[in-house]
């Protein structure tokens, strides 16, 4: 089996950073670059979605069309299709990266102006044609700026950076869905969207001024390299199927839990009004400040350190939801519980985006990271699902009992990579095992 395919640079991911190295990093030009793109991949998400829904639903569609239109979302989860094309080929002069999003911004502007001039009532067939494509371009970018993050930031750089691209992600989200919804009471929603192909087309000053990332040795030079390689360079790595497991298990009891706890909160006697103001609002902001923290931390402690520290505080936040059934509608005790769940959530989620940015071979990174990041979506989903039945099976209790102890297999799983996570960057740096691809 072979070694990690960036094991060249794991000296520079393990080895923990002095607090005086931290500021400069968190305040460098590629953070900001982070942000700014996940501004940017954020904002089209609900264009195709909950904006659009409200706007078919004023024009009088018919409601089983309007849910159909959930369809429309496919391409955010077969994007690793045609992620193989972006690793192989090269668009315009401004590099692999930047050549490919400026095209993918400059098309999914247009496709949002095109939805501007459309009228829902009367067009529905076109309507869903332009959506589609807007969330092909849309899943598309998201690719290129998954790449561009990996390579262009250092890997111990790589929590912190996705804190950013997932805050600015939930900012380019708020302000396309809430924004855009009160906009609509303002001016039309024709206008909406002509404003918001604007600012998709403005966004290209973003990819204009951001470097391009140094390109890495011996990228695919057929689409066949393409498409091959990167499954044949995973799989010949050690512990190859163990860390997809891993992938699947990390967070697995954090996602269950959070999935039926509106549902728990109501049984427990809780409003609407309630959750709405201590689980989303100041439930977001603690997520918010979680996953910037997790950044941070994981500069200071590397990868393999956060991903066990924050992997047990994790599990230890789930049992707060124990204690919570227990104690029964008492908001101190919901404010603590949910503020705390949702700062380690947010630390965790840093330290599980830069592993699997880790993982990525710099020779195929849009491809896999399209690939691992779909597999992040099965403990989100299918692993999710059954979720309902288990609550009313075990009671809230005993529920949020085996969510807690969910967290332990992949704990267990984790001192396996702990070699190439955490080695020693002298022995590392004389003895690393190379790559036979590369």
């Amino acid at each position: 089996m072979e070694a990690h395919p960036n094991a060249k640079n794991k000296a520079t991911m393990s080895k923990p950073r002095p607090l005086s190295q931290l500021l400069p990093v968190i305040f460098s030009g590629r953070m900001l670059i982070a942000l700014l793109m996940g501004i940017i991949a954020g904002m089209p998400l609900l264009l195709t979605g909950s904006v659009l829904q409200a706007w078919m639903t004023l024009e009088g569609v018919e409601l089983e069309t309007i849910g159909l239109f959930g369809l429309v979302g496919i391409p955010y989860a077969l994007k690793f299709l045609w992620a193989p094309l972006l690793d192989r080929y090269t668009p315009l002069r401004l590099g692999r990266r930047r050549g490919w999003l400026l095209l993918f911004q400059l098309a999914l502007a247009a496709s949002i102006l095109g939805l501007s001039l459309l009228e829902p009532a009367r067009q529905t067939s076109l309507l869903a044609l332009l959506a589609l494509l807007a969330s092909f371009f849309s899943a598309s970018q998201d690719i290129v700026i998954d790449a561009y993050r990996r390579e262009s930031l250092a890997d111990d750089e790589q929590g912190l950076g996705a804190s950013l691209y997932v805050n600015g992600y939930r900012l380019g989200m708020l302000a396309a869905s809430a924004g855009g919804l009160m906009l609509a009471d303002v001016i039309s929603f024709r206008w909406v969207y002509a404003l918001m192909a604007a600012t998709a087309a403005a966004s290209t000053v973003v990819t204009l001024a951001a470097p391009e990332p140094p390109v890495a040795d011996g990228r695919p030079q057929s689409l066949r390299e393409a498409v091959i390689e990167p499954f044949v360079e995973y799989f010949r790595r050690e512990h190859a199927l163990l860390v997809l497991l891993f992938i699947v298990l990390y967070k697995i009891g954090d996602t269950m839990a959070s999935h039926m706890t509106t549902p728990f909160y109501l049984a427990l006697g809780f409003s609407t009004g309630q959750i709405g103001a201590v689980v989303k609002l100041f439930g977001f902001w603690a997520t918010v400040a979680g996953s910037l923290l997790g950044g941070a931390l994981i500069l200071r402690y590397g990868i393999y350190g956060s991903l066990l520290g924050f992997g047990v505080l994790q599990a230890v936040s789930t049992a707060g939801f124990v204690l919570l059934a227990q104690v029964g509608a008492d908001l101190r005790v919901l404010g603590m519980v949910v503020g705390f769940e949702n700062l380690t959530a947010g630390m965790g989620t840093a330290a599980f985006v830069a592993f699997i940015a880790s993982l990525t071979n710099k020779k195929f990174t849009a491809t896999q990271y399209a690939l691992l990041s779909s597999l992040m979506a099965v403990s989100r989903t299918v692993l999710a699902a059954p979720t309902g039945y288990l609550a009313q099976g075990l009671g809230w209790p005993w529920f949020f009992t085996l969510c807690t102890l969910l967290a332990i297999p992949g704990l267990l799983l984790l001192p396996c990579f702990r070699p190439w996570l955490q080695e020693d960057p002298v022995a590392e740096a004389t003895a690393a095992k190379p790559s036979a691809v590369g």
